[in-house]
């Protein structure tokens, strides 16, 4: 029943946003995830990705079977485009369409070839696959979204706060240009494909679902799925789009896969063309028009949310996962800064973002009592303090950094301290079995 409710819930929000970005004159993510059936897909890696989530409920023969009629699909796929001259835009992949009909085919087989506990169990992989890939296609319509509801930005707001912090983007900025082409490349890698990371670190926490025939309580993908889903609703109010655009001539690529570079014009509305190289003036901030096509998706940054959210859920496997939790989680911060996407006030509110929503859903997870209610209070009240000092106190911040700098860094602080001490404490204690006391041997 809790499956249920959660899909028609699900559906229904899918709906109304389709219907929202109608009203704009653009696709849904209901329309762009059908296109995809035949289209070249714009989320390749991530339809197998997903199709890999999928197979964990499936046996080992199972799987083959599926990963064989994916490639193969995607091999005739190939054909026919190569045979008719298709092309493959920018921003979409020649394959993923084998992957996305393997996991139709599996929801198929689920209600037609299934009863009971198997029937319940492969649905809940296809829902899980079909899940991921709706998120990633409800935070592109988001996107696009708040660049047509939001004609006004806040980024001198958070800009001048960000003095407090030493202009963190200004600065990492100038270091990703020094290491040229090489250093470009590797965290262009690890910011666009931070999907396929998150599908590692949940292959390996759902890896004995076939064998146990359930899921874990808590995995990284509802996490992920719940900072999606939060997370766009505070870009409407609090938006903001990024240093390269707010104070830079733009990049030459789009965030956004659904927008080429062909669709960029010149100008932005942007103050000034000087990130990273010259620091903005110190004025009194205020809201300023902008362009009606950049995503208003800074605050909180996103990708500083998920890249945390894979870090805390590496902890607990291998040494080679925990390493490259933590790789990715850096490397994703120095793109975000490195690259103008973000300031480093967004940065901080995205760590408070993704421990907050950790905590609430563990602490749904264990039921609510009074330790779990007081980490999600805390984070909530630390993170709307965050929005508010940055919109209200930015002058201040940026005139006194001596104080507000360590101010935001404690306040993180205090949230990770906060998070890992109520999360340990509830952690299941093991008790030592007591060794059997030898006995006297009888006189």
């Amino acid at each position: 029943m809790l499956w249920t409710a959660a899909g028609v819930v699900v559906l229904g929000f899918l709906i109304t946003l389709e219907i929202a970005a109608r009203q704009y004159g653009l696709p849904g993510p209901l329309t762009t995830q059908v296109q995809e059936v035949i289209l070249p897909p714009k989320s390749g890696f991530l339809l197998y990705g997903s199709m890999a989530l999928m197979m964990v409920v499936l046996t080992r023969r199972q799987r083959f079977i599926a990963a064989g009629i994916a490639i193969g699909i995607d091999s005739v796929f190939l054909l026919e485009r190569w045979a008719f001259d298709v092309k493959v835009t920018d921003g979409h992949h020649p394959f993923g369409n084998g992957a996305l009909w393997v996991i139709l085919g599996f929801a198929v087989i689920a209600v037609t070839r299934r009863t009971g506990q198997e029937r319940v169990l492969l649905l809940k992989g296809v829902g899980l696959a079909l899940l991921l890939v709706a998120g990633r296609k409800t935070g592109d319509t988001w996107l696009l979204i708040t660049s047509k509801a939001r004609p006004t930005v806040l980024d001198q707001y958070v800009a001048t706060a960000d003095r407090a912090l030493g202009d963190p983007s200004w600065l990492v900025g100038r270091i990703v240009k020094a290491t040229g082409p090489i250093g470009f490349h590797v965290l262009d890698l690890v910011y666009g494909q931070l999907a396929v990371a998150a599908v590692v670190v949940a292959l390996y926490q759902l890896r004995n679902v076939a064998a146990e025939r359930r899921f874990p309580t808590h995995h990284l993908v509802r996490t992920f799925l719940v900072i999606g889903l939060l997370g766009p609703a505070i870009y409407m109010i609090f938006p903001v789009v990024g240093p390269v655009f707010a104070y830079g001539a733009g990049v030459d690529h789009w965030p956004s896969p659904d927008m080429g570079p062909d669709a960029l014009p010149s100008v932005h509305f942007a103050v000034a063309d000087i990130w990273p190289h010259t620091l903005p003036s110190l004025n009194a901030p205020h809201p300023m028009q902008f362009d009606k096509f950049t995503p208003r998706n800074c605050m909180p940054s996103l990708h500083t949310a998920w890249a945390t959210a894979i870090f805390i859920h590496s902890r607990k496997g291998p040494r080679i996962l925990r390493f490259a939790g933590t790789f990715w989680l850096i490397a994703t911060l120095c793109a975000t800064l490195g690259f103008g996407y973000h300031y480093g006030a967004d940065l901080i509110a995205g760590m408070v973002f993704t421990l907050t929503i950790e905590a609430a859903l563990r602490a749904y997870d264990r039921g609510w009592d009074r330790s779990g209610i007081q980490l999600v209070a805390y984070g909530a009240a630390v993170f709307v303090a965050l929005l508010v000092a940055y919109r209200w106190l930015p002058l201040e911040m940026a005139k006194h950094p001596w104080a507000f700098g360590p101010l935001l860094i404690l306040a993180l602080i205090s949230v990770v301290y906060g998070y890992v001490r109520t999360t340990r404490a509830w952690e299941p204690v093991v008790a030592p079995v007591r060794q059997p006391q030898p006995q006297p041997e009888p006189a």
